[in-house]
């Protein structure tokens, strides 16, 4: 972990963190972590040890799925003495909201996967690949109604 001191170098926060160098000075050209000023005698720049921690939150609400727009958010209202629990959970619930359709429309990909695959004879000639068929544009745009192969009635495409 961090020695015992009040400031760091980036390759240790970035090593307490488990994150790469890069991605610190990521997160300070975000304005998500503030950038140390360097010293007038042109050595490191020294971080303080609660950045580490800032880090930390950062990646735990990406693994929460929240971009890193929706972050600054949050590190903005938590750095405010007087927000609101509740404004916090409100920006959790729409992202809760937000992850549940995501996950419906997964599961329409899966099923639609599925129903390509099962409908697949896995052998043959590519040309009649019936998962290929289904993912052309002309298929899902052009084609009329129940029709996948994107020709028109009068046998035109």
């Amino acid at each position: 972990m961090l020695q015992r001191r009040l400031t760091v170098r980036i390759s240790e926060v970035a090593k307490a963190a488990d994150v790469g160098v890069e991605t610190v000075r990521f997160y300070e050209r975000r304005g998500l972590i503030r950038q140390p000023m360097r010293p007038a005698n042109g050595g490191f720049r020294s971080y303080p040890e609660t950045v580490v921690l800032q880090i930390r939150f950062i990646r735990e609400a990406q693994e929460l799925g929240f971009s890193l727009g929706e972050i600054e958010d949050l590190l903005s209202l938590r750095s405010e003495p007087d927000t609101d629990c509740g404004k916090i959970r409100l920006r959790a619930l729409a992202k809760r909201d937000d992850v549940d359709f995501k996950i419906k429309r997964l599961r329409r990909i899966r099923a639609t996967l599925t129903k390509l695959i099962d409908a697949c004879p896995g052998k043959g000639a590519l040309e009649y690949c019936s998962i290929i068929e289904a993912m052309e544009p002309s298929a899902r745009v052009d084609a009329e109604p129940g029709r996948t192969n994107g020709k028109r009635r009068n046998g035109r495409s």
